[in-house]
Parts: C-alpha cells; sequence; structure tokens
C-alpha cells in the first residue's frame, strides 16, 4: 500500500474572473523512503496541489473541492481542526518556498524548533531547547547551540533552509512535502541541501514530494517524476525513463529549454528553445487537450476531446493522443 495516493484531486479557487482550476483532476501517489518529483511551469498547480494535502487554503477561498487524499489508506481529505493539527507537523510535514518568510522575525530559531517539540511530542521546554540544538547540528549548521539564540535575519539562506528542514523533521515524519526547498541558493548550497534531504529520507525512510519547475534537482534525487501542466498532471514516468524518453511534447519542450554546458546563446548560435503559445486561462472549462494550442504535434482528435491517461509503458503514462499513436495504442482511424 502506497504511503500517500492522491485520486483525482480538483481544487477550484473563487476569483472575481469566476472559478479557477488550479488542480483539475490530479492523481499520484509516493511510496515510503521514495521521492516523487512534480514539475512544471510556475502556474501550472504544484504548490496549490501541496498546501491541499495538508488543508492548508482557506476554506473560504476554495469554491469547489473533490477527491480523495488517502495517507496510509486514511483519506485525510475531511478531517477536522484538530486531527489536521496532530496530522501537520507530527506525521506529514512541510518545507515552503522561502524561509524568510516561513519563520517568525521576533522569535529565536532555537524556540521556533522547540515549539515543535513541545506541542507534538510533549516535552518540556528545556528538554526541547536541548533537542532543538541537536537538530540544528544534525542538519549541518556549525556552532548550533550559539545558532539556536540567534534570529532569523542573521542566518544566511541556506542556514535558515536548514532550519526549516531541522523543524520538518523533528518529529520524524512519515512524509515530508518540500516546496522549491532551494529557491534563491546558490548551486553549491542548494546540492547541500539535496543531499541533506536525500539522507534523511533513508535514515528515517520517509516519502518525500519534491516540488520544483528545475529538471536538474529532479534527476538528481527524484526516482519518479510526474509532470503538471494547467492544473492537471500531463506524464509520469520513471526519472529515467522520463529524461531518455519523453512522451508528452511538453515534457519533451521543458527538456529541450534546459541549457547544457557548452551552448553559447550569443550571435544566434544555440538559441534556447521555447514553447510557443501561452498557459491557457484556469478559468475556463477545458474539454479537449490543454496543450493542443502550443503543441506542433496535435491533431483532430487532440481538439475535439481530452486525452486520457495513456499508458505508453510499464509505469509510464502521458494524457496525449499524439504519444499513444506512436505507441501504438491508437489507429490511424481512432486517431
Amino acid at each position: 500500500m502506497p504511503l500517500l495516493e492522491v485520486r483525482d484531486l480538483k481544487v477550484h479557487l473563487k476569483s472575481s474572473e469566476g472559478s479557477v482550476r488550479a488542480v483539475d483532476g490530479v492523481s499520484f501517489s509516493i511510496n515510503a523512503g521514495e521521492t516523487l518529483g512534480l514539475v512544471g511551469e510556475s502556474g501550472s498547480g504544484k504548490s496549490i496541489t501541496a498546501m491541499s494535502l495538508l488543508s492548508l487554503i482557506e476554506r473560504t477561498k476554495i469554491a469547489h473541492h473533490s477527491g480523495e487524499i488517502l495517507f496510509e489508506g486514511r483519506d485525510i481529505s475531511n478531517l477536522s481542526s484538530a486531527e489536521l493539527r496532530t496530522l501537520r507537523g507530527n506525521e506529514i510535514t512541510m518545507i515552503f518556498q522561502e524561509p524568510m518568510t516561513s519563520l517568525n522575525p521576533v522569535l529565536t530559531v532555537g524556540w521556533q524548533i522547540s515549539e515543535v517539540l513541545v506541542r507534538h511530542r510533549g516535552m518540556s521546554r528545556r528538554a526541547a531547547a536541548a533537542e532543538a540544538v541537536e537538530l540544528l547540528a544534525r542538519v549541518g549548521i556549525p556552532s548550533p547551540r550559539e545558532r539556536a539564540r540567534d534570529f532569523p535575519h542573521r542566518l544566511s539562506g541556506g542556514m535558515r533552509q536548514r532550519v526549516m528542514i531541522a523543524m520538518a523533521i523533528a518529529c520524524r515524519p512519515k512524509l515530508l512535502i518540500a516546496d522549491e526547498p532551494t529557491t534563491a541558493l546558490d548551486v553549491t548550497v542548494q546540492a547541500q541541501i539535496l543531499e541533506l534531504i536525500d539522507g534523511l529520507k533513508r535514515e528515517l525512510n520517509m516519502g518525500v514530494l519534491l516540488i520544483t519547475h528545475n529538471f536538474g534537482i529532479v534527476v538528481q534525487t527524484a526516482e519518479r517524476t510526474a509532470v503538471m501542466y494547467a492544473g492537471r498532471i500531463v506524464e509520469s514516468a520513471a526519472t529515467v525513463d522520463l529524461f531518455d524518453r519523453p512522451g508528452h511534447p511538453y515534457t519533451a519542450g521543458l527538456l529541450g529549454a534546459m541549457p547544457r554546458l557548452g551552448d553559447r546563446a550569443r550571435h544566434g548560435r544555440h538559441r534556447l528553445r521555447e514553447i510557443p503559445g501561452i498557459v491557457p486561462r484556469l478559468t475556463v472549462e477545458r474539454r479537449t487537450c490543454s496543450f493542443a494550442p502550443r503543441c506542433n504535434q496535435r491533431f483532430a482528435a487532440c481538439i475535439e476531446s481530452q486525452p486520457p491517461a495513456f499508458e505508453l509503458e510499464a509505469g509510464h503514462s502521458a494524457r496525449c493522443f499524439a504519444a499513444a499513436r506512436e505507441a501504438g495504442l491508437l489507429t490511424e482511424g481512432a486517431a
């Protein structure tokens, strides 16, 4: 049984222009000790998906919510406030995009970590303070006793992110959601943070949902990858297979847009490829392929109906008629 299984999750948000279909029928699963990479452009629905797993979106902002979120076989999509408080930070934790906005600027980082231990593990303040220092040392912060007495603004971006990770693992969670955990960090610190998360995953046998728009990060850390576009997962596969044999034209476009060492951008040589067009308006109900207006492989079926998730090969699926035809799943007449 998967640690987490999401089935047909839909989250539509209220707006002045109507209902925004931010998440529109998303399904995926994560096993214990496994990392699933969730990638896509900004605005594709990755963060809304993550926040929905822990009911972090205010109900007053939701126009429609449906689907199942099964954690260890239990549906957690409609838990009470008290049940959510027990679940959050204890069994499922989340690292947010920007640690400076997630940490309280008027409290020391040691106090903020110890608060997690007091609330969820029932430790005394004295014991929690000592444990907070141990956690800071565990995530690689030098002079942890002194750093525990610092306020967030006195730490670098990489150290603040390590503090967030220390808070996230304080209760030895079963699932870690990392939403752009390396945003605004230089490549050296980025590599250290990713290595730290991967090491903790192996040590604690955690499941990890890694949200990013950077394929380079995914290929280093994730066993499986799901690609989101306009609120839907359009392709899902083992990470190696996705890179070697992308099925969906959107995935191929994202991979083609990655800069490569040695490429030259001057004088029109080795110009980065781009995906033409723009993301569709999410306030409009889509009954056809969302990517069709931007796709150079579209044909009649793409603009007549919405493609289901075709299994191109074992463990590799894509919502694409062209990919299904290429894999021999559709005949010319059916296409």
